[in-house]
C-alpha cells in the first residue's frame, strides 16, 4: 500500500518554496525566474514537469545542484514515481544540503529502499542517532519507521511506533494508523499479547492497545479502570467565576434518538434526561448551545439522514444515534465532517473514528467491577449465579476475566431456568455448601428473580456474601418485598440515590416526571449524563485522569473514545437500597454547578428536520 501522505503538504511548501533558498552564491534573474516556473508547476500538480525544471536548473547551478536533485526527486515522489525517484536520490551529497533538506533525504531514501524491499536500509536510515527531525517531518519519520520494523519482523515495535504517533494524527490518519496498529499487534497471536499485558504496569501506554487486540481476536480481557484524578469544570484561578477547566461549548448541538416501535420509550425517557439536565445547567450561568432534536429513525439509513441532515442545519456536535444499527450506520461513514457522541457501542470491531465517541450502559463494566468490589472485599473466590438473559452473560463474562485477571477463580457457576420458581437444581449446581473463607457470590438477573432466589440460599445453608448487577434494582424503593435481599451489594448509577453532589435531586424529578423514574429511570440518568459532557468531552479525551461526576457513575473516556462509567456501590438494608459509604467517594465539589432549580421542566419537541 502506498506510503501515507500525511507529508505531503510539507513537501508541496519545499518545492513551492524553492525559489527563496539562501545561498553563498547569488542568483541569477533567471534562475529566479526558472526556480518560481518549477515551484507553481508543482503547486499545480504537474509534477513530472516540475521535477524536469528542477533536474534542469540542477545542470545550470552546479553550486545549487544538490538542492534542486533534491526537489526534484520529491516531485517525482508526490507523482507517485518512486523508481524515477531513486538515480536523482543516489546522486546527491547529502552534506551539501541545508536546513531540513538532510533529513528529507533521509526520509526519501528509506521511503525509495522500502518500495525496493529493503527495509533493512529504511530501519537505519529512520533510526539514526542524534537525527534531529522537524516537528512537520515526525509523522513521516514514524510511518516509516513503523513499516521498516515491520518489514524486518519486528511487528510489536512497528506497532508501539504507530503508538507513538497517535497523538499527532488527526481525522482519517488517525483512524488508519490506528487500525494499522491493532492489524500489527493482532498479527502476534493471542499468547504473545496475553504474554505481555501480564508483565505490564497500570498506566503503561501500550496496554488498552494489547487488550484492544485481544478483543478483536475473541479473547474477553480485564477492564482497564479510569484513573479518577480529577473532576473536569475546576474554576481555573485568576480567571473570573465563570470559567471552569475544560469546559468548551458548541454553539449548535443536535440530539438524534429514535421514535419508532419499540424504542419510543427508550427514546423518551433519554431526551427528557437530557433536557433536564440542560436547563439545570443554566444555573451554572456558563455559555449554553441551542439543541434540535431530530428522529433517527431506528435504523441505518435512516439514522445517516438525520445526522446529514443535522450537519447541513449547523450542528457542531452530535449526540446519539441510540439503536445499535443506527450507530452502525453513522459511525461507518467514510467521514465524519461533525464530532459524534454515539448513545452505543459498534457491533464490529471497527474502533469510532476520531471525531466519534461512544456512551453506553453496558453490562459488562458492571461485570468488571463487581469483581473488583469483590477482590478489594478480599474475596477471591466466586460463585456465579445468572439468569438467561443476554445482559447476565455479557456481565458474567465480564466478571470472569476481571476477576482472573486480579487473581483469583471462578469456583463454581449456574444459569436459572427461564420458568418455574424453583431454583434447587441450579443453587446445587454451584456446589459452594463448602465454600471457604475468601468467597462470594455474584449474581445478575432481574429484582423478581432475586427475590425468589436469595432465600433458596439461605435455606441450602449458603451464606456468602452476594454482589449484583444495577438490574437487581427495580429502580423505586419496596421495603417489604426488598428485604428478601437483605445485604444483598451492587452496582448502579449514583443518581438515583442522590449519592453524587452538584446533580438535581433525583426524589424532585421523579415526583414530577414518570421518566424519571421506575424502570425508566437509569435511561433518564443516561439523558443526563449525554448532555453533562457535551463541554466536556473533548477535554475527557485528551487528558487521562481528569472525569466527569455523572448521574450513572463517573465518566472518563479512554484513548479509543468509550466513555468509561465507575459505579457507586450500594446495600440493602432493612429492604431498602443504600450507598454502602453514604455518598460517593469521589464528588465535584471543586466545580459542583449548583443545585437545579425545582420548577417544572419545559416540554420539548422533536424535529424530524
Amino acid at each position: 500500500m502506498r506510503l501515507c501522505r500525511l507529508a505531503a503538504s510539507g513537501l508541496l511548501i519545499s518545492l513551492v518554496l524553492s525559489a527563496c533558498v539562501p545561498s553563498v552564491v547569488p542568483r541569477s534573474p533567471a534562475e529566479i525566474a526558472a526556480a518560481q516556473n518549477a515551484a507553481e508547476l508543482a503547486n499545480q500538480g504537474q509534477f513530472d514537469r516540475a521535477a524536469q525544471a528542477y533536474l534542469a536548473l540542477a545542470v545550470q547551478t552546479p553550486s545549487r545542484a544538490d538542492h534542486y536533485k533534491l526537489l526534484a526527486a520529491e516531485a517525482y515522489r508526490e507523482e507517485n514515481a518512486l523508481d524515477r525517484a531513486a538515480p536523482t536520490v543516489v546522486d546527491i551529497q547529502r552534506d551539501r544540503l541545508t536546513d531540513d533538506e538532510p533529513v528529507r533525504l533521509d526520509l526519501l531514501r528509506a521511503e525509495i529502499a522500502l518500495h525496493q524491499r529493503d527495509p533493512a536500509t529504511a530501519l537505519r536510515l529512520t533510526t539514526q542517532p542524534n537525527l534531529n527531525v522537524p516537528p512537520n517531518l515526525r509523522p513521516r519519520l514514524l510511518i516509516l519507521r513503523a513499516d521498516a520494523l515491520a518489514g524486518t519482523g519486528d511487528l510489536w515495535g512497528a506497532a508501539r511506533t504507530r503508538v507513538e504517533m497517535d497523538d499527532v494524527l488527526q481525522g482519517a490518519d488517525r483512524a488508519q494508523n490506528r487500525d494499522q496498529a491493532l492489524t500489527l499487534l493482532t498479527k502476534l497471536g493471542v499468547d504473545p499479547l496475553k504474554q505481555r499485558a501480564a508483565a505490564m504496569q497500570q498506566g503503561d501506554r501500550m496496554l488498552p492497545w494489547v487488550n484492544e487486540a485481544l478483543g478483536r481476536l475473541g479473547v474477553t480481557v480485564a477492564q482497564t479502570q479510569p484513573n479518577l484524578e480529577q473532576a473536569v469544570g475546576t474554576l481555573v484561578p485568576g480567571s473570573g467565576a465563570s470559567v471552569r477547566e475544560g469546559y468548551k461549548m458548541p454553539a449548535h448541538v443536535a440530539l438524534l434518538l429514535p421514535n419508532s416501535d419499540g424504542l419510543v420509550a427508550a427514546g423518551a425517557a433519554i431526551r427528557e434526561g437530557f433536557f433536564a439536565a440542560y436547563f439545570q445547567s443554566s444555573n451554572t450561568h456558563a455559555p449554553r448551545a441551542t439543541v434540535r432534536v431530530y428522529d433517527s429513525g431506528g435504523s441505518a439509513a435512516s439514522a445517516i439522514k438525520a445526522y446529514n441532515q443535522a450537519v447541513a442545519d449547523g450542528a457542531q456536535m452530535v449526540i446519539g444515534p441510540l439503536a445499535r444499527s443506527e450507530v452502525q450506520g453513522v459511525l461507518n461513514q467514510q467521514s465524519l465532517p461533525v464530532p459524534v457522541l454515539a448513545l452505543n457501542h459498534l457491533d464490529s470491531k471497527k474502533l469510532p473514528t476520531g471525531t466519534a465517541s461512544e456512551f453506553a450502559l453496558m453490562p459488562e463494566d458492571e461485570g468488571a467491577q463487581a469483581a473488583d468490589h469483590m477482590v478489594e472485599r478480599g474475596l477471591h473466590n466466586a460463585y456465579v449465579l445468572i439468569s438467561g438473559d443476554d445482559f447476565a452473560k455479557r456481565a458474567a463474562v465480564a466478571f470472569k476475566a476481571e476477576l482472573e485477571a486480579k487473581g483469583g477463580q471462578i469456583a463454581g457457576t449456574a444459569q436459572l431456568p427461564s420458568s418455574g420458581v424453583n431454583y434447587g437444581d441450579a443453587v446445587n449446581a454451584l456446589n459452594a455448601g463448602s465454600a471457604a473463607g475468601d468467597a462470594g457470590i455474584f449474581i445478575s438477573m432481574r429484582t423478581e428473580q432475586a427475590r425468589l432466589l436469595l432465600p433458596q440460599l439461605r435455606v441450602a445453608r449458603i451464606n456468602l456474601p452476594v454482589f449484583a448487577t444495577s438490574h437487581i434494582y427495580s429502580g423505586s424503593d419496596n421495603a417489604s418485598a426488598d428485604r428478601d435481599l437483605e445485604g444483598v451489594e451492587f452496582c448502579a448509577a449514583p443518581w438515583l440515590f442522590d449519592a453524587q453532589t452538584g446533580l438535581p435531586s433525583y426524589h424532585d424529578l421523579a415526583s414530577q416526571l414518570p421518566a424519571a423514574r421506575g424502570a425508566a429511570a437509569q435511561l433518564f440518568a443516561f439523558g443526563m449524563d449525554a448532555w453533562n459532557l457535551v463541554p466536556y468531552l473533548d477535554w475527557l479525551r485528551n487528558h487521562p485522569g481528569s472525569y466527569l461526576p455523572g448521574a450513572t457513575g463517573q465518566l472518563a473516556v479512554d484513548t479509543f473514545g468509550h466513555v468509561k462509567r465507575v459505579l457507586t456501590w450500594l446495600k440493602y438494608q432493612d429492604g431498602v437500597a443504600r450507598p454502602i459509604n453514604g455518598t460517593l467517594e469521589m464528588d465535584n465539589a471543586p466545580g459542583a454547578p449548583a443545585p437545579a432549580s425545582s420548577a417544572p421542566m419545559p416540554a420539548t419537541q422533536p424535529n424530524g428536520g
